[in-house]
């Protein structure tokens, strides 16, 4: 059973920082793709950022970009999403998912998904 469970999340002031980590179990997190995406109240989910399998390529998107930083390490069968000067826009429910496509910036490619984080962001 293929299981992606997030952590770390939780209420943080404007300017702050905060690190998610996702762990997956049931599967080899080497084989696939990793992307954390976000849905605030309201809005639509969304694209956060994402690695290739090797870790060699990143993507984020541009409201997050200089900010967030994701890596994995794959020996622990992690991944990580580090959040700094965080901002109230950035407060919603954080997902990581997995896949085993390239492409990795685009939910509808994604074959697991973990129960998501708050993270809310006070001004």
């Amino acid at each position: 059973q293929v299981q992606l469970v997030e952590s770390g999340g939780g209420l943080v002031q404007a300017g702050g920082s905060l690190r998610l980590s996702c762990a997956a179990s049931g599967l080899p997190l080497s084989s696939y793709g990793m992307g954390w995406f976000r849905q605030a109240p309201g809005k639509e989910r969304e694209f956060v950022a994402s690695i290739l399998r090797s870790g060699g390529s990143t993507y984020y998107a541009d409201s997050v970009k200089g900010r967030f930083t994701i890596s994995r390490d794959n020996t622990k069968n992690t991944v990580y999403l580090q959040m700094n000067s965080l901002k109230p826009d950035d407060t919603a429910v954080y997902y990581c998912a997995a896949t085993r496509t390239i492409i990795t910036t685009m939910s509808g490619v994604y074959d697991y998904w973990g129960q998501g984080t708050q993270v809310t962001v006070s001004s």
